[in-house]
């Protein structure tokens, strides 16, 4: 969007990564299971070979939300930090590609840009992280930047404090719908500590298993975990649920969403829940309600998981809606 475009119509704010995937061979790695969950193992102090490696600039929860709106149509901009290095470079070259704008990208001189591993097994993927320390900082707006959305999503923890920034200049942009789609740190952050923030959140989107750390619920209980989610302060409630497909309630109606059938079995699953919820929110920012918003969001996530990366999949809006046409009879959302 350039300077003289009308405003945004939605600013994704989080961290921003370069990932490089390795894909394993199949007969390299194995995976176990145990009471602590499934843990990929490898030989220890070999030289293992591997596939073969791609690698994927200007990734992340928010990054790969901002190329979702504008995939489909949306004034896109994005709010986030990089080094002074090589990958900063390439990543906002690669958000510019992908028509996001980067003006409030923050390039820090003398750091690293966020580099990550991607461990590439079948059709999962196992990711080594380091989150670079950053001085977070909300910048100033001008009033013809305002956006219609904030989405914001997973960010290092030395943003805590910017949290709080977000929720006051929120509370003085009334008009400003914010979506949350929390990462691990924010969730770990606790409810108390980012009360006022879920106070000024429109929609909320978790997968179960966040839903359940966050509420405190119980698992078994959908209803239940609404219900406790609702009285943080959030209008919508979006709860996604692997295979089962995905809930969302507005605090009076309840829907249950099964998933789009695959065409083919996933090829990697990187970026499926982020897909997921900015065609959520997208379609809430064109004017859709939570039942049309539903039908969106399966689709997109669908999609990406045929490709490698969270964006490559990533649907037009023409893309998608004719998905939606050969769409079987029972894709729709239920009422429970």
């Amino acid at each position: 969007m350039s300077q003289d475009q009308e405003k945004f119509d939605v600013i994704s704010v989080g961290d921003i990564v370069t990932d490089a995937f390795i894909k394993l061979l199949d007969d390299q790695a194995h995976v176990s299971k145990n009471e602590d969950g499934k843990w990929l193992s490898m030989p220890f102090g070999q030289k293992i070979p591997f596939d073969h490696a791609v690698i994927i600039e200007a990734v992340g929860n928010a990054p790969n939300a901002a190329v979702s709106f504008a995939r489909l149509g949306l004034n896109s901009g994005l709010i986030a930090n990089v080094g002074g290095d090589m990958h900063g470079r390439d990543m906002i070259t690669a958000l510019h590609g992908n028509k996001v704008d980067s003006r409030y990208v923050h390039i820090n001189p003398k750091q690293n840009s966020n580099y990550h591993y991607v461990l590439w097994y079948k059709e999962e993927r196992t990711i080594l992280i380091k989150h670079e320390e950053y001085d977070y900082h909300w910048p100033h707006l001008r009033p013809k930047e305002i956006p219609k959305w904030i989405y914001f999503s997973s960010i290092s923890k030395n943003a805590l404090e910017m949290h709080d920034d977000i929720a006051e200049w929120l509370l003085k942009n009334p008009e400003v719908n914010l979506a949350f789609q929390p990462g691990t740190f924010q969730i770990e952050a606790g409810t108390e500590r980012l009360k006022k923030l879920y106070e000024v959140t429109k929609v909320l989107i978790l997968n179960r298993e966040e839903a359940v750390k966050l509420s405190k619920g119980s698992y078994d209980n959908i209803n239940e975990l609404f219900d406790k989610l609702h009285r943080l302060g959030p209008k919508v409630v979006v709860i996604t649920d692997g295979p089962d497909g995905a809930y969302a309630s507005d605090g009076q109606d309840r829907f249950k969403m099964p998933p789009y059938p695959d065409p083919k079995p996933p090829l990697e699953r990187t970026g499926a829940g982020d897909a997921f919820s900015a065609a959520f929110v997208a379609a809430l920012i064109k004017g859709s309600n939570i039942e049309g918003a539903l039908q969106w969001a399966p689709i997109n996530s669908m999609s990406v998981v045929q490709k490698v990366g969270a964006q490559e999949g990533l649907l037009s809006e023409s893309q998608l809606s004719a998905y939606l046409e050969r769409a079987p009879k029972w894709y729709k959302p239920e009422k429970f």
